[in-house]
């Protein structure tokens, strides 16, 4: 998945810009770039858990005959995360699920998705995590999901991967699966693919060993453990695959839309650990 990464590592931090900038005032080392991300997942989740099964009231963004909800969780999230960012990274751009965006010709832009998985969250349910993206140009550099109720972070730049949780720290990585009929699949529903689409999902459903339904982004960062070798998904938004590209190209993992282009403007895709099963998949999807 490098393809859809920069060839050039990513630069470091230098206070609130990166190394390079010709901005002397902003000035940080290296290392503190991690701890801001983390920054941003600790705040986002010390707004999220306090409304975490609780009688919270859900709005629904969709039309007549659609069901999108939001939060008060989700709107605290991107506000928390979007305050931090202005302040320490004034010149870079902002990407959200729920107040749009801001600057983003810049060559840095922050891509946030407060509560992925907003339809497990309101249910009670914890297959649900905070993503955070940074592209550069426009490409994924970095990724990082949270999920605060476990305790669970899972990050990579697309060159390396990493686990932090109650288990400890590990690196991540994808395990090999070189048959469709022994994969285990996941997608968050069926019910929210098309009729076109979930025909053609069905006909890789049947084939493989396993299907689970209802991980959100915890699916990909369970490919990216090595525990599921293909997650399919269709109707998918920039903010909810970008974050998660770098993990699984870290993990040494393959995502692609389903006509083999890049991920990043979301829609149909279809993420694998192994590529002999990506390949497998794809012959299907497009029969």
């Amino acid at each position: 998945m490098r393809a859809w990464l920069l060839d050039a590592p990513l630069p470091a931090f230098t206070g609130t810009g990166f190394a390079g900038h010709d901005n002397r005032s902003e000035c940080m080392t290296a290392i503190d770039f991690a701890a801001f991300v983390d920054r941003l997942a600790t705040v986002s989740g010390e707004a999220i858990l306090p409304f975490f099964r609780t009688a919270l009231g859900v709005e629904n963004k969709a039309g007549t005959g659609a069901f999108d909800p939001v939060t008060a969780a989700d709107r605290a999230a991107e506000t928390a995360m979007r305050t931090l960012i202005r302040q320490t990274f004034p010149g870079h751009g902002i990407i959200g699920e729920e107040f749009g965006s801001e600057r983003t010709e810049a060559e840095y832009v922050w891509v946030l998705d407060p509560i992925d998985g907003t339809k497990s969250f309101i249910s009670g349910m914890p297959a649900w995590g905070t993503l955070i993206a940074l592209t550069r140009a426009g490409e994924p550099v970095y990724g990082l999901m949270h999920q605060p109720f476990t305790r669970e972070r899972f990050s990579g730049d697309g060159y390396a991967s990493r686990y932090r949780g109650p288990a400890g720290e590990r690196a991540l990585r994808v395990r090999s699966c070189a048959r469709l009929a022994d994969a285990i699949l996941m997608t968050t529903s069926p019910l929210l693919m098309k009729p076109p689409d979930r025909a053609a999902f069905g006909k890789v459903e049947a084939a493989v060993r396993l299907s689970r339904y209802g991980g959100d982004c915890y699916a990909y960062c369970m490919l990216a453990a090595g525990h599921v070798d293909l997650v399919i998904e269709t109707e998918l938004k920039p903010y909810d695959i970008l974050p998660l590209i770098p993990i699984i190209a870290g993990a040494g993992g393959i995502v692609t839309a389903w006509d083999g282009g890049s991920p990043k403007a979301g829609g149909r895709i279809a993420a694998a650990g192994d590529a002999r099963v990506h390949e497998a998949a794809m012959k299907v999807l497009n029969e």
